[in-house]
């Protein structure tokens, strides 16, 4: 199984900045355990240097990644709060019949709501759906 890690990088930063990004390495290592075997492409990772990118690197990648999401088996967003990048990932994905999955608090905004297939208000809900294996048998139902 393939996931796409998205989540808030600069989200409203005015300034090239990022939000603090230690719940990738704690989101992948939940997938890797509780999905033996599965691939998880996480951006940041492999574009640690990315607001640094000149024009045509950075909208290329931009793009790359959007349309990685659509062929993805999953993606799941960590929202703390908005982020317009991984609104377009998530809509990118739904549109696409993949899975996704969003970890935020932001229960009313309209691209959570409608672009999820579940919603866990915070990471201590997500992980306690893993390790029952609900969560497992949800996306084995979805991507049917």
């Amino acid at each position: 199984m393939r996931f796409f890690l998205a989540g808030i990088m600069q989200g409203s930063h005015q300034r090239a900045v990022l939000h603090g990004q230690g719940y990738r390495d704690h989101l992948r290592q939940l997938l890797t355990v509780h999905f033996p075997g599965c691939e998880v492409y996480d951006p940041l990772a492999e574009h640690r240097e990315s607001l640094k990118y000149e024009e045509i690197e950075a909208r290329t990648v931009f793009l790359r990644h959007n349309r990685m999401c659509r062929e993805v088996d999953v993606l799941l967003a960590f929202l703390p709060e908005a982020s317009m990048g991984t609104a377009i990932e998530m809509w990118e994905a739904y549109c696409h019949g993949r899975v996704v999955l969003t970890i935020s608090p932001l229960e009313h905004n309209w691209v959570v709501r409608f672009c999820s297939h579940e919603v866990f208000p915070d990471l201590e809900s997500f992980e306690s759906c893993l390790q029952t294996g609900h969560l497992q048998k949800r996306i084995a139902v979805w991507r049917q």
